[in-house]
């Protein structure tokens, strides 16, 4: 069984070998142990933190194997993107041309530099072994993010994105950059995304990056095919929050111009089909007829947990079954209050 939590100071060994595996599909998780234990730290301070208004706060969480006591699992929220400053992006526009001379009117696609996303509560850092992206325990550590925030909804802004890693070479080479952000930085890809350290919220951005539209037929063949495409990598988190309720096609990357999803809260699945059920007692050896594959999670704050359960149909019930291990594990008992959302 597995088991979603708030990363602990234990777990810091465990994000390092992570971190050592080569994943270009994830744009913010820490790569040397210095920054692994900032963002551990910086958690388990969010976590215990009093909020009133959403700030600084960034919460990571880790999907653990309760068997081996492994962790296999990374996913991360942060409070209020550019909450130290302005988050960055191109927003897809469209140009109206017109020559009435010439009688000759036309579109023309443009990128504009933009913060609209700034204040947007942030996901990111979305990792799974590779033995699980087949699992529901994946679909489990993506959905967790959004369940806590069910839970605690005064941690979090009303709008959500989500920035996917787009297309590079085996190299790491991105068509995207070379054509738009090496003329201003004069740098390769994986050197400015080093000195930027996966942030968007950089002074030296808005410094050096167009302020003026750039237009989209202007640029190379291989980097408008690049934009808005997902690294191979990326796919599983791609199906994931599309699933989910979350759309692409408004916003892309100002570095590698992959896609960033973003949606209002009410319409994901997580916040407007989640259930409130009664923990019930599953006495060892019952067995219940189950139907659907639900996701349930159990109080906020640093004893937040989350679990996959196979059950029967929730909707038209007051309860949820769950044996007793299932209840050690959410830190719950016969009679709490546990929320439910189908997987």
């Amino acid at each position: 069984m597995y088991v979603v939590r708030p990363v602990e100071l234990a777990d810091i060994a465990a994000l390092e070998a992570l971190a050592a595996v080569t994943m270009p599909g994830v744009h913010t998780l820490p790569k040397t142990r210095d920054k692994i234990v900032q963002a551990v730290e910086r958690s388990i301070a969010s976590f215990a933190a009093h909020v009133d208004i959403p700030s600084e706060e960034s919460y990571l969480f880790v999907l653990e194997s309760v068997a081996e006591k492994q962790i296999v699992g990374t996913a991360a929220i942060f409070a209020s993107a550019g909450s130290n400053g302005t988050y960055f992006s191109f927003r897809n526009d469209v140009i109206q041309q017109v020559s009435r001379d010439l009688n000759i009117s036309h579109s023309v696609h443009a990128l504009t530099l933009c913060s609209e996303l700034t204040a947007y509560s942030q996901l990111s850092s979305f990792y799974v072994d590779e033995r699980l992206k087949s699992r529901p325990e994946a679909a489990l550590l993506s959905r967790a993010r959004l369940l806590f925030a069910v839970l605690a909804p005064h941690r979090f802004g009303d709008r959500f994105f989500v920035p996917l890693a787009g297309v590079t070479d085996p190299d790491g080479g991105s068509p995207f950059w070379d054509a738009l952000g090496r003329k201003f930085f004069k740098m390769d890809f994986l050197d400015a995304e080093r000195v930027i350290g996966g942030a968007r919220n950089r002074t030296l951005i808005v410094e050096l990056m167009p302020h003026y539209p750039v237009y989209v037929p202007l640029l190379p063949g291989d980097a408008q095919a690049a934009m808005g495409q997902i690294h191979p990598s990326g796919e599983l988190a791609f199906n994931l929050l599309t699933a989910e309720g979350f759309e692409a096609d408004e916003y892309i990357d100002i570095f590698d111009g992959g896609p960033i999803l973003q949606a209002h809260k009410h319409t994901l699945r997580t916040f407007n089909s989640s259930l409130t059920r009664r923990v019930q007692d599953v006495a060892p050896g019952e067995t219940l007829d189950a139907v659907a594959t639900y996701a349930i999670a159990s109080r906020p704050g640093t004893a937040f947990r989350a679990v996959t359960i196979a059950s029967p149909a929730l909707e038209n019930s007051e309860t949820v079954g769950l044996p007793q291990h299932v209840q050690e594990l959410l830190g719950v008992a016969e009679g709490d209050d546990v929320i439910c959302v189908r997987i």
